[in-house]
This record gives C-alpha cells, structure tokens and sequence, in this order.
C-alpha cells in the first residue's frame, strides 16, 4: 500500500491527486467521508482518480489514501437473491441501516458476515494432496435451487495442509489451507475477492450447439442465440427492450440470471426489483431470486458507478461460470454505459470522434462482450456466460456508434420497431432488420431434440414475411385489385404467421411461455396451411373461398389456446385444417365435373 497523499484539482467526478506511488486502476479513499475512487491514470507525482460517488463538499489538500487493491468483488454464497449497487454495494442492506437514500461514503460488505453456511468438503479429498487453481473443495447449499462450489482462487496452487471438516461457517473462517512451491501458505475462506475488468482464467474455450431457449417464438425459431453466445436488443424508447429483457430472464433455460440496470430509469428497476422476488421459476416452481441477482444502478446515480456496473455484473456472471453453471447476463443498456465513457472521456480532455465518444468505444463494447462464451474450467466442469445487451439509439436511429460496432460485435441482432410497438405488436421485433449467426448449429439441436424441418421451415417463413412486405407496398401504391390470388394469399398467411406466433402476450398464463415443441407445432401448422392453399389456387380455386374458411382463426388463436402440454392438439387442428381444404378441392372438382 503506498503512502498517502492529497487533493490538487476536483472536476466533477473526477479529481486529481498528489499520489507518487499508486498504480494505475488501484482504489483509494478521498476526503474525510472516505469516498472511494479508481486511478484512471497518472502523470508524474499526481493520478486522476474518478469517484464514484459525487464529491461535493470535497476541497483541494484534503487526504487521500490508496487502498493497495483494484475495484474487485467478493465472490462466494450469498451473492444469489441480492440487489447490488453498480460498486456491489447491497442496496437491501443498505436500505435497512439508512433508509430509501445511499449516504455519501457508505461502507458495507457485499457479503453478509454473519451469516452462517453449511460447507461440505469434498468426498475424497485429504490432507496432502496436490491442488491446482479452480479445483473444487467442497459445496455450500446457496439455495435450495444452487450449489455453490468452494473454489479454489485463480493463481494458487499446493499442497493442501488444512481442510475444515463439515460444519457451519461464516465467510471469512478458513475453510482450507494451501502451501505453494515457495513454501508460503494460502488461507483460503468461503469466498475470495477479484477484479472486475480482469476476465476470470478458464482451461480452453468450447464449441456449443444448445441454445438458450428464452420461450420467445420469434427469438427462438427465427433469430435464435446459443449458451456462451452475444445478443444485442437495440430499439427505441417504447419499442419494448425491458419487457424483452425480463421475458429472457424469467424463461431462458440458464442456471443464474443476472440483471444488470445501468444508466436505466428508476421507476422500470424498482418495477424489476417488485416484481422478481415475486416470479415463479417455471423450471423449479421456486423463487426466482433463488437463481438471479441484479445489479441496479439508475441514472441519478453517480455515473462513473454506472460504466462499473457492467464489469461488476459479467464478473459475476464468470464466477458461476467457473461452477459449472450456464449464466445469462442482461445489461440494461450499454447506450448508458457508453454515455459514461463519454462523460469520463470529456472531462479527462480526450479527443472526441463520433457523436463525441472516445476513440476507445468500441474496442471496450468488443472487450466486453468478447467475455461471454462457454468454456471448460480448469476443474473440469463446463459453464458458460451469455451477454444479452440492449441498446438505446436516440431516436431509433441505428447507425449511431453504440448501435453500428455493437451490430458489428455480436452474432445475435433483435432489431426493436417503433412501428410495430405503436401497432401493439410484441414483441416489436422487426423480422426484416434483425438477424442471427448461429442458424447452422442451431440447425443440428433442433433436428436431434425436435425436428429436423425446422431449417426449411424457418426460412419459407422469413421469405413469405419478406414477400408480404413488399406487397404491402405495392397495395399503398396501387390498392389490393393489383394483386393476383396468390399474391393474396402470400398477404393473408404472413397475417397469419404475425398474429399467431410472432406475436406474444407476456401477461397471458399461456402465452406467455412456448416449449420448443409448441413452437414448432405451430409453425409447422402455418407452414403447411400456406402451403396446402396455394395447391388449391393453383387448381382454380378463388382466393376468396381460402380467406374465409373459419380453420384460419383457430390457426391465429392457437398459440394462446393450447398449452405447452397441449401439443398433440395443435397437430389435430392441422388435420381439421387440412380436411376443410379436402373438401373445398372435392366441391370444386364435382362443380368442374357438372360444368
């Protein structure tokens, strides 16, 4: 730790300080309220440190102490269920000693210290073996849905001298001892700290194809995203990007979920922080909080906290990695933490490029998701992290910096429309402006697990859509006569396809969530209803007498009619629909026969 030091210049969050020693991203503490701060750099004897809390009442000579250690974390149980501040401070904790606001230079613990957690070493393991780093020692039961693996930190590795036996322990007792190869010991406790803009090491990464299934049809079957993938959700405001979010949170198939609110509106996280602990998860029937923890901080909080928060939550996300678990990572939104940078980079004096984001952005944009991935740990174990990061282009235009290199990064693109939220179509997802990497191993699960049509089908689909909208034009410019019977029916089915299951009620008990099952039972009922009418068309049949067979609303209300468990019904609908056709080519061809 390096001696202390003293306030020369305060500008806004940033302040510099007469510091000779301190290293570049160590912490330190300002001022008599001990606010605290991260050197962003140093010139000579003095550092710019940017606080992350707001330094009114500070004043140049005032005391400056580094703390020796960078913004880290403390990972370990209890981490699960909480709500964290952007620098993991409980805000719930918080709230009980202080009240609805967060006093300037607050000091708690992320980790309760007076809780106590079983811990179960591992079977086998004793006295005298050798021991690498993320090697398992035991298990703590965080919640009746997690077990939370005791790891052995990143960069230690021995001889284990000392192992606790089963018991209850709080998270500071040691739990392990280790001796290097230098003969030094290692006191290893129930959790261990770690910095947030370091990625955690892994063995190698992996190739996946398993998806994260989110039980969103349109995200699913037509722009779908694998475990360990990259995913942006740009839109504007209005277009739907947190109901997405939560949608994703609720229903994805991962283990954790984390929840990242940085730079967000107060009113939409305090709804998040209502409405999560009283969610069901659908694959326990449990708390949902037993497996999510959030990250909150909104746009009247210090906005250096708020370009953190993104590091605090993917760090998070690693250390669950690092157990084996699948994480999905929500942040809310990178536009705002982009902000940040620009604030931060204005204030320093750096030069500007576009819309006055600092040349950095996109390498930082790159840097972060390039965290995500599905990797092997080195005990062994296989987990994987998935970012899913909103964007808030001001005015909806996506070819602002944040939009255009986040487009450019991830290989999932959910393109968010003014124009179908304003039309009350959710998800506002715009077919024709978004996009996914992952189609070819996609492809593979979907033809082990269900079926191996669903390549052909989705692409029939997204052609008819692309059809329909450029008949849509033709009927603004010259009216529906123009068209012809089966240019007719191409505009009647791609209703169809946007009503019935691009179209989805998140407030609707059945709605709300699609197995993957019912997906594709409902596409299939689509694909081949469209296909069955333009083989009656081709017969002579008019148009007309398709447009009003009542087969085609049942097809439209199925997909909030029938259950997950109610598949074999949405198969016996496709039989009805079928038989009507039947006997619509029946009636034609006796009337061709009387003629």
């Amino acid at each position: 730790m390096s001696e202390r030091g003293a306030v020369v210049e305060i500008n806004g969050p940033l302040v510099k300080v007469r510091l000779p020693h301190v290293r570049t991203g160590e912490q330190v503490s300002i001022g008599a309220l001990a606010l605290t701060g991260e050197v962003l750099g140093r010139k000579g004897d003095e550092a710019i440190v940017q606080v992350y809390e707001s330094t009114e009442t500070l004043r140049p000579g005032d005391d400056v102490v580094p703390l020796g250690h960078p913004l880290s974390v403390e990972l370990g149980p209890g981490l699960l269920g909480r709500i964290f501040d952007g620098v993991q401070r409980p805000l719930d904790e918080i709230a009980r000693l202080h009240g609805d606001t967060i006093p300037r230079g607050i000091s708690v613990t992320s980790l309760d210290r007076e809780a106590l957690w079983r811990f179960m070493p591992r079977p086998g393991l004793t006295v005298g073996e050798e021991i690498s780093e993320g090697f398992s020692l035991g298990e703590v039961p965080e919640t009746e849905s997690i077990v939370h693996h005791i790891l052995v930190p990143p960069g230690i590795k021995g001889t284990l001298v000392e192992l606790a036996s089963a018991g209850e322990y709080h998270v500071e007792d040691t739990i392990a001892v280790l001796r290097d190869a230098q003969g030094e010991e290692h006191r290893l406790q129930l959790f261990h700290r770690w910095p947030v803009r370091v990625p955690r090491p892994h063995l190698r990464r992996m190739h996946t194809a398993e998806p994260l299934l989110s039980g969103q049809r349109i995200l699913d079957l037509f722009f779908p995203v694998l475990k360990g993938g990259k995913a942006a959700i740009p839109g504007p405001f209005g277009a739907g990007k947190t109901i997405l979010q939560h949608q994703i949170a609720r229903w994805s198939n991962a283990d954790i979920v984390i929840y990242v609110g940085c730079g967000e509106r107060g009113n939409e996280l305090v709804d998040i922080l209502n409405s999560f602990p009283a969610l069901k998860d659908p694959h326990t029937g449990r708390s949902l909080m037993e497996r999510t923890l959030l990250v909150a901080n909104t746009s009247n909080m210090p906005v250096v906290a708020r370009e953190a928060s993104i590091y605090v939550g993917v760090t998070l996300a690693e250390y669950y990695r690092d157990q084996g678990y699948h994480v999905v990572m929500v942040a809310d939104s990178t536009s705002r933490w982009a902000e940040a940078l620009r604030e931060v980079g204005g204030r320093l004096g750096e030069m500007p490029v576009e819309e006055g984001y600092p040349a950095y952005l996109a390498s930082r944009l790159a840097a972060f998701y390039e965290r995500a991935g599905k990797v092997e740990t080195f005990s062994g174990r296989r987990g994987s992290v998935t970012l899913i990061g909103a964007v808030s282009p001001p005015g909806g235009d996506f070819s602002e910096p944040v939009t255009s290199h986040t487009k450019e990064i991830v290989r999932a693109f959910w393109a968010l429309s003014k124009e179908l939220a304003d039309a009350r179509h959710y998800p506002a997802i715009a077919w024709s402006d978004s996009f996914s990497g992952y189609i070819d191993e996609v492809a593979k699960w979907w033809e082990e697990h269900v079926s191996s049509k669903w390549a052909e089908y989705r692409a029939d689909a997204l052609e008819l859509l692309a059809q329909a909208d450029e008949l849509d034009r033709i009927v603004n410019l010259v009216g529906p006569e123009a068209l012809s019977a089966q240019q007719r029916w191409i505009l009647e089915m791609a209703r169809v396809i946007r009503e019935g299951l691009l179209q989805q009620n998140a407030i609707d008990d059945i709605d709300s969530y699609a197995s993957a099952d019912k997906q594709f039972q409902l596409l299939k009922l689509m694909h081949d209803t469209w296909r069955q009418g333009e083989t009656l068309l081709s017969s002579g049949v008019p148009v007309q007498v398709l447009l009003e067979i009542p087969e085609l609303t049942r097809v439209v209300r199925a997909r909030s009619q029938y259950g997950n468990d109610e598949v074999d019904a949405i198969r016996e609908l496709g039989i009805a629909v079928k038989t009507a056709f039947r006997a619509i080519h029946g009636e034609y061809q006796q009337v061709e026969k009387l003629g």
